[in-house]
């Protein structure tokens, strides 16, 4: 194997940078500001999506698709909207390439321009709103419940594998309803699932809340998130879930007949979370010497490695093996027998340990003799030696006792790092020093929170869903504080 990775604590954005690559989850494409998802990384997101698909299926919702193309007087429709995404939009012209008379390759056809440019997808709300036009008449027709799984493109000019680029993969959820309630108590439900699937999958603990007013999505009237804390105690939004109002409904006129005959437009939610999941898990469980993957969404769940040193022996060993993973099979895990000769043992321990295999098995001649298994669990890299006749029981509890470990332990990262701070000073000397969640009382202003950040490179991360109770003073301006809302530094 090659050197060790960058130390967390001395170079976190370098010790990242470093494992996305030499755990082969991405790269970055010769396309600026795009990447390469390789096969493993991919895999992750697969099980990512898999788990995610079945919770959408579950309460309700359908998978369809719709166009990567938006016509732009789509995008000029909802005045917020156009407004929050101008800036990010790649546009296309042309449709057509030609041959350039004086030798330079290939140019633009100036004869082949778009009578009307097209947008590539930045999110999809005008052309599924658009839609939506044709599908409802009547209440009958409602509710809409569909997701699409897709790619989108904003243009970036700093990018980061997973965390940031200029395209990147997601689903987004596009609902109509009868009613506002019905809305949103939809907006509210994505929102827990959203949260379930992060902390009882990925093991990360979410804060749950609303954006304020200048940092919810371009053209809801309402924007939900699920926040995490990542290892260098920077806040990640994971997730958000919009309640839309009637707001696109109007912008493409889309009325409903109502059980009295009366029309009335449609109230709309979206919904999504991306590739940047992939980050997150990343960020918030592993440790230098590699990825630490959650048994629930690790590609591998259990690797094992023959110790041999005879071809011999490594028949032997290898045939133990092959009876120890069909038991594994038979109780749904998930594994792998590196049965490669040409690497050692401690080699091939490196290895998994950079890709982050919940749990490794390692067998040899002496062991087969004893009827014994070395296991040794990723997580704390504790080992021991056990009975074969308990190896799968012993698996089982060991990918449980993972699975909770990881999320125990993030949670108490995320606790030792949340402070409540009650004056300004001390709020700047927070974010001066070290980062976190920080809750602090704050006037309700934009003035004040542009302040804040200008001041401090914070933001307001949520409003806690249970904001109102604890009323107060701001810790700027010393005004009426409705309750505490909680800052953060973010990617």
């Amino acid at each position: 194997m090659s050197k060790g990775l960058p130390s967390r604590e001395n170079d976190f954005s370098g010790w990242y940078n470093e494992l996305v690559k030499r755990a082969d989850l991405a790269e970055n494409s010769s396309v600026r500001g795009c990447m390469v998802i390789k096969p493993y990384g991919f895999s992750i997101w697969e099980k990512m999506q898999s788990k995610l698909d079945s919770m959408f299926k579950d309460s309700g919702h359908q998978n369809a698709y719709f166009p990567l193309f938006i016509p732009k007087s789509y995008l000029s429709k909802e005045a917020d909207h156009v407004e929050g995404f101008a800036k990010e939009c790649a546009v296309v012209t042309h449709y057509r390439l030609k041959s350039d008379d004086k030798g330079n390759g290939v140019v633009v056809d100036p004869d082949a321009k778009l009578e009307e440019e097209l947008i590539v997808r930045p999110t999809s709300e005008t052309v599924i709103w658009n839609t939506y036009k044709n599908w409802i008449q009547s209440y009958r027709d409602l509710p809409i419940l569909v997701n699409q799984w897709a790619n989108v493109v904003r243009w970036e000019m700093r990018t980061r594998l997973f965390l940031r680029t200029s395209e990147f993969l997601w689903q987004e959820g596009h609902t109509a309803h009868e009613t506002k309630s019905e809305a949103e108590e939809e907006t509210i439900k994505i929102l827990n699932i959203y949260s379930s699937f992060l902390e009882e999958t990925m093991g990360i603990p979410v804060l749950k809340g609303t954006k304020s007013e200048s940092e919810k999505f371009a053209g809801a009237e309402q924007t939900y998130c699920v926040e995490a804390l990542m290892q260098d105690s920077k806040a990640l939004q994971a997730g958000t879930s919009h309640f839309l109002g009637q707001n696109f409904a109007k912008a493409f006129d889309v009325q409903f007949a109502t059980s009295g005959g009366k029309k009335e437009y449609v109230w709309g939610t979206s919904w999504g979370v991306s590739t940047r999941l992939v980050g997150a898990l990343i960020m918030t469980h592993s440790d230098d010497k590699g990825l630490v993957l959650p048994p629930n969404l690790a590609p591998i769940q259990v690797v094992l490695i023959p110790i041999f040193n005879s071809d011999e022996e490594y028949k032997v060993v290898i045939n133990k093996l092959d009876l120890i993973g069909k038991n594994l099979k038979s109780s749904n895990i998930s594994y792998k027998i590196d049965d490669r000769k040409n690497h050692k043992p401690g080699w091939k321990f490196s290895e998994y340990e950079l890709k982050g295999i919940p749990i490794r098995l390692v067998v040899g001649p002496k062991d087969i003799d004893n009827n014994t298994v070395e296991v040794v669990r990723r997580d704390n890299l504790t080992k021991e030696v056990i009975d074969e006749e308990t190896l799968i029981d012993k698996v089982k509890n060991l990918l449980d006792e993972i699975q909770k470990n990881l999320f125990n332990k993030a949670k108490i990262f995320r606790e030792n790092n949340s402070h409540i701070i009650e004056n300004y000073d001390d709020f700047k000397k927070i974010f001066k020093h070290k980062n976190g969640f920080v809750y602090a009382h704050w006037d309700g202003s934009i003035e004040t929170e542009n302040l804040i950040k200008k001041e401090t490179k914070a933001t307001i991360r949520c409003i806690p869903l249970n904001y109102g109770k604890d009323k107060g003073k701001c810790i700027v301006t010393g005004k009426p504080s409705n309750g505490l809302v909680v800052f953060g530094k973010a990617y």
